[in-house]
Protein backbone atom coordinates (compact mmCIF):
# COMPACT_ATOMS: atom_id res chain seq x y z
CA UNK A 1 0.00 0.00 0.00
CA UNK A 2 1.02 3.55 -0.74
CA UNK A 3 1.40 5.98 2.17
CA UNK A 4 -0.59 9.26 2.00
CA UNK A 5 1.39 12.36 1.15
CA UNK A 6 0.78 15.44 3.36
CA UNK A 7 -0.30 18.51 1.35
CA UNK A 8 2.26 21.28 1.08
CA UNK A 9 1.33 24.69 2.46
CA UNK A 10 2.30 27.63 0.29
CA UNK A 11 2.90 30.81 2.31
CA UNK A 12 1.73 34.01 0.61
CA UNK A 13 4.53 36.35 -0.38
CA UNK A 14 4.54 39.78 1.31
CA UNK A 15 4.97 42.73 -1.02
CA UNK A 16 8.37 44.31 -0.83
CA UNK A 17 8.55 47.50 1.26
CA UNK A 18 10.00 50.66 -0.21
CA UNK A 19 12.97 50.27 2.09
CA UNK A 20 13.67 46.84 0.63
CA UNK A 21 13.46 48.32 -2.85
CA UNK A 22 15.91 51.05 -1.90
CA UNK A 23 13.33 53.87 -1.74
CA UNK A 24 12.96 56.20 1.35
CA UNK A 25 9.98 55.67 3.60
CA UNK A 26 7.63 58.74 3.62
CA UNK A 27 6.92 60.19 7.05
CA UNK A 28 3.29 60.33 8.12
CA UNK A 29 2.35 63.17 10.46
CA UNK A 30 0.56 62.23 13.65
CA UNK A 31 -3.21 62.61 13.57
CA UNK A 32 -3.02 65.22 16.30
CA UNK A 33 -0.97 67.62 14.16
CA UNK A 34 -3.36 67.66 11.26
CA UNK A 35 -5.54 70.80 11.53
CA UNK A 36 -8.93 70.90 9.95
CA UNK A 37 -9.61 74.23 8.31
CA UNK A 38 -13.03 75.73 8.90
CA UNK A 39 -14.67 78.16 6.56
CA UNK A 40 -13.93 81.68 7.80
CA UNK A 41 -16.89 83.55 9.19
CA UNK A 42 -19.05 80.51 9.97
CA UNK A 43 -19.88 79.99 13.62
CA UNK A 44 -17.79 83.01 14.68
CA UNK A 45 -19.06 84.83 17.77
CA UNK A 46 -17.44 88.06 16.69
CA UNK A 47 -19.05 87.80 13.27
CA UNK A 48 -22.43 87.43 14.95
CA UNK A 49 -21.81 90.44 17.18
CA UNK A 50 -20.77 92.50 14.17
CA UNK A 51 -23.89 91.59 12.22
CA UNK A 52 -26.12 92.13 15.26
CA UNK A 53 -24.71 95.60 15.88
CA UNK A 54 -25.91 96.62 12.42
CA UNK A 55 -29.40 95.35 13.09
CA UNK A 56 -31.89 98.15 13.67
CA UNK A 57 -33.81 96.17 16.26
CA UNK A 58 -30.66 95.48 18.27
CA UNK A 59 -29.66 99.13 18.02
CA UNK A 60 -33.09 100.10 19.33
CA UNK A 61 -32.75 97.73 22.29
CA UNK A 62 -29.27 99.06 23.09
CA UNK A 63 -30.52 102.64 22.88
CA UNK A 64 -33.41 101.90 25.23
CA UNK A 65 -31.01 100.23 27.64
CA UNK A 66 -28.77 103.30 27.57
CA UNK A 67 -31.80 105.51 28.18
CA UNK A 68 -32.79 103.47 31.22
CA UNK A 69 -29.29 103.68 32.67
CA UNK A 70 -29.17 107.42 32.02
CA UNK A 71 -32.48 107.93 33.79
CA UNK A 72 -31.26 105.97 36.80
CA UNK A 73 -28.06 108.05 36.98
CA UNK A 74 -29.84 111.38 36.62
CA UNK A 75 -32.38 110.34 39.26
CA UNK A 76 -29.64 109.50 41.74
CA UNK A 77 -27.53 112.52 40.80
CA UNK A 78 -29.45 115.27 38.91
CA UNK A 79 -26.20 117.19 38.49
CA UNK A 80 -25.04 114.58 35.96
CA UNK A 81 -27.87 115.42 33.52
CA UNK A 82 -25.99 118.09 31.48
CA UNK A 83 -23.00 115.76 31.05
CA UNK A 84 -25.03 112.72 29.99
CA UNK A 85 -27.17 114.73 27.57
CA UNK A 86 -24.22 116.54 26.02
CA UNK A 87 -23.67 115.68 22.35
CA UNK A 88 -26.13 114.65 19.66
CA UNK A 89 -26.91 116.30 16.34
CA UNK A 90 -27.89 119.68 17.78
CA UNK A 91 -25.19 122.25 18.50
CA UNK A 92 -26.18 125.73 19.66
CA UNK A 93 -24.05 128.70 20.65
CA UNK A 94 -25.60 131.17 23.10
CA UNK A 95 -24.42 134.76 22.71
CA UNK A 96 -23.49 135.16 26.36
CA UNK A 97 -21.01 133.66 28.79
CA UNK A 98 -23.37 134.13 31.74
CA UNK A 99 -24.78 130.88 33.11
CA UNK A 100 -28.09 132.58 33.86
CA UNK A 101 -28.56 132.79 30.07
CA UNK A 102 -26.84 129.79 28.48
CA UNK A 103 -27.76 127.44 31.34
CA UNK A 104 -31.54 127.48 30.79
CA UNK A 105 -31.04 127.31 27.01
CA UNK A 106 -28.92 124.18 27.48
CA UNK A 107 -31.44 122.53 29.78
CA UNK A 108 -34.36 123.33 27.47
CA UNK A 109 -32.70 122.01 24.30
CA UNK A 110 -31.42 118.88 25.99
CA UNK A 111 -34.87 118.18 27.36
CA UNK A 112 -36.48 118.69 23.96
CA UNK A 113 -33.95 116.90 21.76
CA UNK A 114 -32.70 114.36 24.29
CA UNK A 115 -29.09 115.35 23.61
CA UNK A 116 -27.60 118.66 22.53
CA UNK A 117 -24.31 120.53 22.75
CA UNK A 118 -24.75 124.06 24.09
CA UNK A 119 -21.98 126.57 24.76
CA UNK A 120 -21.93 130.22 25.74
CA UNK A 121 -19.65 132.88 24.24
CA UNK A 122 -19.52 136.47 25.42
CA UNK A 123 -21.05 138.97 22.99
CA UNK A 124 -21.86 142.62 23.69
CA UNK A 125 -24.39 144.56 21.58
CA UNK A 126 -23.95 148.19 20.58
CA UNK A 127 -27.03 149.40 22.44
CA UNK A 128 -27.74 150.85 25.87
CA UNK A 129 -27.12 148.55 28.87
CA UNK A 130 -30.82 148.82 29.71
CA UNK A 131 -32.85 148.52 26.49
CA UNK A 132 -36.30 150.12 26.48
CA UNK A 133 -39.06 148.75 24.26
CA UNK A 134 -39.59 145.61 22.21
CA UNK A 135 -37.65 146.95 19.21
CA UNK A 136 -34.61 147.74 21.34
CA UNK A 137 -34.75 144.31 22.96
CA UNK A 138 -34.88 142.53 19.60
CA UNK A 139 -32.12 144.80 18.28
CA UNK A 140 -29.89 143.86 21.18
CA UNK A 141 -30.43 140.14 20.58
CA UNK A 142 -29.68 140.53 16.87
CA UNK A 143 -26.48 142.45 17.56
CA UNK A 144 -25.24 139.84 20.00
CA UNK A 145 -25.47 137.15 17.33
CA UNK A 146 -24.05 139.46 14.66
CA UNK A 147 -21.06 140.14 16.93
CA UNK A 148 -20.28 136.42 17.13
CA UNK A 149 -20.41 135.99 13.38
CA UNK A 150 -18.38 139.10 12.53
CA UNK A 151 -15.70 138.32 15.09
CA UNK A 152 -15.25 134.83 13.68
CA UNK A 153 -16.13 133.21 16.99
CA UNK A 154 -18.67 131.01 15.20
CA UNK A 155 -19.23 129.73 11.69
CA UNK A 156 -21.59 131.66 9.44
CA UNK A 157 -24.07 128.75 9.49
CA UNK A 158 -23.83 128.10 13.22
CA UNK A 159 -27.14 127.94 15.10
CA UNK A 160 -27.13 130.80 17.61
CA UNK A 161 -29.46 131.94 20.38
CA UNK A 162 -29.40 135.32 22.09
CA UNK A 163 -31.23 136.53 25.20
CA UNK A 164 -31.83 140.24 25.76
CA UNK A 165 -33.85 141.67 28.62
CA UNK A 166 -35.55 145.05 28.29
CA UNK A 167 -38.18 147.14 30.03
CA UNK A 168 -41.36 148.35 28.43
CA UNK A 169 -44.28 150.51 29.52
CA UNK A 170 -47.12 148.18 28.59
CA UNK A 171 -49.71 150.31 30.41
CA UNK A 172 -49.61 153.92 31.53
CA UNK A 173 -47.03 154.19 34.33
CA UNK A 174 -46.83 150.38 34.44
CA UNK A 175 -43.38 149.12 33.61
CA UNK A 176 -42.39 145.51 33.04
CA UNK A 177 -39.20 143.57 32.44
CA UNK A 178 -39.36 141.21 29.43
CA UNK A 179 -36.76 138.96 27.85
CA UNK A 180 -36.33 138.47 24.10
CA UNK A 181 -35.12 135.04 22.93
CA UNK A 182 -33.85 135.02 19.36
CA UNK A 183 -32.78 131.91 17.43
CA UNK A 184 -31.07 132.03 14.05
CA UNK A 185 -30.30 128.98 11.90
CA UNK A 186 -28.96 130.30 8.56
CA UNK A 187 -28.44 126.86 7.03
CA UNK A 188 -32.10 125.87 7.42
CA UNK A 189 -33.34 129.46 7.07
CA UNK A 190 -35.05 129.42 10.46
CA UNK A 191 -35.52 132.51 12.62
CA UNK A 192 -37.56 132.43 15.81
CA UNK A 193 -38.36 135.28 18.20
CA UNK A 194 -40.02 134.63 21.54
CA UNK A 195 -40.61 136.76 24.63
CA UNK A 196 -40.66 135.75 28.26
CA UNK A 197 -43.36 136.51 30.79
CA UNK A 198 -43.53 140.16 31.88
CA UNK A 199 -42.19 140.89 35.36
CA UNK A 200 -43.45 144.13 36.97
CA UNK A 201 -40.90 146.82 37.80
CA UNK A 202 -41.58 149.58 40.34
CA UNK A 203 -42.04 153.02 38.79
CA UNK A 204 -39.55 154.66 41.15
CA UNK A 205 -36.86 152.24 39.98
CA UNK A 206 -37.42 153.20 36.34
CA UNK A 207 -37.58 156.90 37.24
CA UNK A 208 -34.25 156.68 39.04
CA UNK A 209 -32.63 154.89 36.09
CA UNK A 210 -33.98 157.55 33.73
CA UNK A 211 -32.59 160.32 35.96
CA UNK A 212 -29.16 158.66 35.92
CA UNK A 213 -29.11 158.74 32.11
CA UNK A 214 -27.98 161.99 30.51
CA UNK A 215 -30.12 163.53 27.79
CA UNK A 216 -27.00 163.64 25.62
CA UNK A 217 -26.28 159.94 26.10
CA UNK A 218 -25.36 158.68 22.63
CA UNK A 219 -27.29 155.42 23.06
CA UNK A 220 -30.36 157.06 24.54
CA UNK A 221 -32.32 156.05 21.44
CA UNK A 222 -32.13 152.42 22.58
CA UNK A 223 -32.50 152.77 26.34
CA UNK A 224 -30.89 153.83 29.59
CA UNK A 225 -27.29 153.96 30.78
CA UNK A 226 -28.14 152.27 34.09
CA UNK A 227 -29.87 148.91 34.32
CA UNK A 228 -32.86 148.08 36.49
CA UNK A 229 -30.75 145.54 38.39
CA UNK A 230 -28.09 148.11 39.23
CA UNK A 231 -30.74 150.56 40.42
CA UNK A 232 -32.36 147.95 42.64
CA UNK A 233 -28.99 146.94 44.07
CA UNK A 234 -28.44 150.48 45.31
CA UNK A 235 -31.51 150.08 47.50
CA UNK A 236 -30.98 146.42 48.28
CA UNK A 237 -27.21 145.71 48.29
CA UNK A 238 -27.69 141.98 48.75
CA UNK A 239 -29.58 141.64 45.45
CA UNK A 240 -27.74 140.29 42.41
CA UNK A 241 -28.18 142.91 39.66
CA UNK A 242 -28.28 140.16 37.02
CA UNK A 243 -31.02 138.24 38.85
CA UNK A 244 -33.11 140.67 40.86
CA UNK A 245 -36.21 138.76 39.75
CA UNK A 246 -35.79 136.11 42.44
CA UNK A 247 -35.68 138.68 45.26
CA UNK A 248 -38.70 140.66 44.11
CA UNK A 249 -40.94 138.02 42.51
CA UNK A 250 -39.83 134.69 43.99
CA UNK A 251 -38.99 133.33 40.51
CA UNK A 252 -35.44 133.38 39.28
CA UNK A 253 -34.48 134.89 35.96
CA UNK A 254 -33.09 131.52 34.99
CA UNK A 255 -36.46 129.84 35.48
CA UNK A 256 -38.21 132.57 33.51
CA UNK A 257 -35.84 132.13 30.58
CA UNK A 258 -36.09 128.33 30.80
CA UNK A 259 -39.87 128.23 30.47
CA UNK A 260 -39.68 130.28 27.27
CA UNK A 261 -36.64 128.36 26.01
CA UNK A 262 -38.68 125.14 26.17
CA UNK A 263 -41.15 126.68 23.70
CA UNK A 264 -38.26 127.94 21.58
CA UNK A 265 -36.63 124.51 21.38
CA UNK A 266 -39.93 122.78 20.56
CA UNK A 267 -40.78 125.26 17.81
CA UNK A 268 -37.30 124.89 16.39
CA UNK A 269 -37.60 121.11 16.41
CA UNK A 270 -40.86 121.32 14.47
CA UNK A 271 -39.33 123.66 11.89
CA UNK A 272 -36.28 121.52 11.22
CA UNK A 273 -36.26 119.37 8.05
CA UNK A 274 -37.47 115.85 8.68
CA UNK A 275 -34.61 113.64 9.80
CA UNK A 276 -34.02 110.96 12.36
CA UNK A 277 -33.43 112.98 15.53
CA UNK A 278 -34.87 110.75 18.21
CA UNK A 279 -35.60 111.87 21.75
CA UNK A 280 -33.32 109.78 23.93
CA UNK A 281 -34.76 110.83 27.29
Amino acid sequence: MMEPVAPSVVEPQQPATPAENGNPVPEVAPAESVETEKPEGHGSVWNWIKSASNNQFVQKVMERTKTGVDRMITTLDPGMTPFIRDGGDICVVVASDKEVKWGPIRDAFQKTFGAATIMGIAAQPKIAPQPVGYSAGLKGAQERIAFLRKSGAVDKNQVCVAVENFIVEQLTDRWFDVGCLLLQDPENEITLELFTMAVPVENDVVTEAQAATSSTYDLRWSGLAVTVGETIQKKLPWVNPSDWHRALTGTSRRDIIYSTAICLAELYKRRLPEKSIEQDV
